[in-house]
């Protein structure tokens, strides 16, 4: 495989697995993956590889492949079905636990899942509750935070 092909595996391999918000950030990641690499150059793959930027559910600006970008309708989809249904948040190590009402967790579960969380290894759905498996303790303390910071508008004193 050429150079130019294993930088943009690489490149599509780091926004698939953290944020990346800027070119300055990528080009970073990549010198410390051992691609000596130019600003210029990350420009060019940028484009080359069609990145663009898509305001993530952090509410933050980060570079994903336009096909992975995900649609404003499953966003909104999500959003509406999340707030409606769910009552608590929590963590424990590396599992984020996920409280609804009744009957509920199957379609949050889903909705969740077509959204491709940063740092979600799988996710399982009961009647009432959802369990994420996470990365590592500091992706399920992000994703918490995150959740319930969507839900806190329409119900004050959640934690």
């Amino acid at each position: 495989m050429e150079l130019k092909a294993k930088r943009h595996e690489k490149i599509l391999e780091l926004i698939h697995s953290r944020p990346v918000d800027t070119q300055e950030e990528l080009l970073a990641l990549l010198r410390e993956s051992g691609f000596p690499v130019t600003q210029a150059t990350v420009s060019r793959d940028i484009k080359e590889l069609r990145l663009v930027k898509t305001l993530n559910i952090d509410g933050k600006y980060h570079y994903t492949a336009q096909n992975d970008a995900p649609k404003t309708e499953v966003s909104n989809k999500f959003l509406m079905i999340f707030s409606e249904s769910v009552r608590e948040i929590d963590f424990a190590g590396n599992i984020l636990v996920i409280k609804c009402y009744t009957g509920m967790a199957n379609a949050v579960c889903a909705a969740m899942d077509a959204l491709r969380w940063n740092g979600v290894v799988g996710t399982i759905a009961g009647d009432d509750t959802i369990f994420m498996v996470m990365r590592d303790a500091g992706n399920a303390r992000e994703l918490a935070a995150q959740l319930r910071k969507m839900i806190c508008f329409s119900k004050p004193g959640l934690t």
